[in-house]
């Protein structure tokens, strides 16, 4: 399993999870760490053999992880790049089909992963994209942004099929693991919304009532949040309750957390309760939540870059093994499409 963490400093962290001979010990290996922007990096987001990231320079960097080797960049946003995601289906789980981008002058841009090309690119928005999430089956993807709307762009034909205005502006969207719900941030409270029709459920709303800055989804109906309470925070989403929580898991802001996964895809151990999580002092950790409800737990690996951490992915560390050629999920035929913008 890896980790990759950017920084304003503009250098980029890989991390390896190792197991270590101390009881249920992990230890985290450095991979690389070197300047890969020329600004601040503000995403990250990675898939198996490959991650990427992305910064105040307009610019996507690409890495390959077993190898920690660099594998280009790509130039096709003009503005600072706000959320990455990769998207595999599970067969493929070792590399990804395509990349998802967004920017701040709220354009989207779709990549096909074999090789790295530009396939569509659309503006679902007018004003900054805050956050996208890719719907499990690939075929679309929801964002929010500074225009205090909620749209959904079809990922198949590169067009925006809905947008929606908000009470308030959110800064964040995430699918569960099924894609039947996804969740939206407002500051300090997570909106639980059925994915069919957007329908509110209930909302988890923060006791300390501290903005929320990253969350993860994991299986079971998990979500993991992080903020400025500088807690890890598990919410059964089934039930609207806290199911975990590490008070003060680190010492200031949390800027990232991640879920992490085996190679094969599914939840690491039995249950889906490793958990790594990035400060904006530069400190990473790997957690196991369940330690939360005894007493307070201790990390089973930490690792210090020095470095103002803004973002945090995680990924399965396998082989660099591209899918056959002209895999990508956006059928060829529509390839050709105009382009629509809002």
């Amino acid at each position: 399993m890896s980790l990759i963490a950017g920084s304003y400093e503009k250098y980029i962290w890989g991390f390896k999870l190792k197991p270590h001979p101390t009881p249920n010990g992990l230890t985290l290996t450095p991979l690389f760490s070197y300047p890969s922007h020329q600004s601040p990096i503000t995403t990250v987001a990675s898939c198996g053999a490959a991650a990427a990231s992305g910064g105040a320079d307009d610019t996507i960097h690409l890495y390959d992880l077993p190898s920690a080797s660099y594998l280009g960049s790509l130039h096709d946003h003009s503005a600072s790049l706000t959320s990455l995601s990769f998207y595999s289906p599970p067969h493929l789980s070792s590399f990804p089909r395509n990349l998802i981008s967004a920017s701040a002058d709220g354009t989207v841009c779709i990549f096909d992963a074999d090789p790295f090309v530009l396939l569509k690119s659309l503006r679902p928005h007018k004003k900054q994209i805050n956050d996208l999430s890719v719907h499990p089956s690939g075929k679309l993807a929801l964002t929010v942004a500074r225009d205090s709307c909620l749209a959904m762009v079809n990922l198949v034909r590169g067009k925006r099929s809905f947008c929606g205005r908000l009470d308030k502006e959110a800064s964040l969207v995430k699918f569960d693991a099924s894609g039947d719900k996804f969740f939206m941030v407002v500051e300090d409270k997570v909106g639980v919304h059925e994915a069919e029709d957007a329908r509110l459920v209930f909302e988890l709303e923060n006791p300390k009532q501290k903005r929320v800055l990253c969350a993860s989804p994991g299986e079971n109906g998990l979500l993991y949040t992080g903020g400025e309470d500088r807690s890890i925070t598990t919410w059964d989403t089934n039930s609207g309750k806290v199911a975990y929580c590490i008070e003060d898991a680190h010492s200031v802001r949390l800027k990232g957390i991640v879920v992490l996964t085996r190679s094969d895809g599914s939840v690491s151990g039995d249950d889906p309760y490793l958990v790594a999580s990035a400060s904006s002092d530069g400190i990473v950790r790997v957690w196991d939540v369940r330690m939360a409800i005894k007493e307070k737990p201790n990390p089973l690996a930490e690792a210090n870059t020095k470095s103002r951490l803004t973002c945090l992915a995680g990924s399965s560390l396998k082989s660099f093994k591209r899918p056959e050629s002209g895999s990508s999920s956006i059928p060829k035929g529509e390839q050709d499409e105009e382009m629509e913008g809002s």
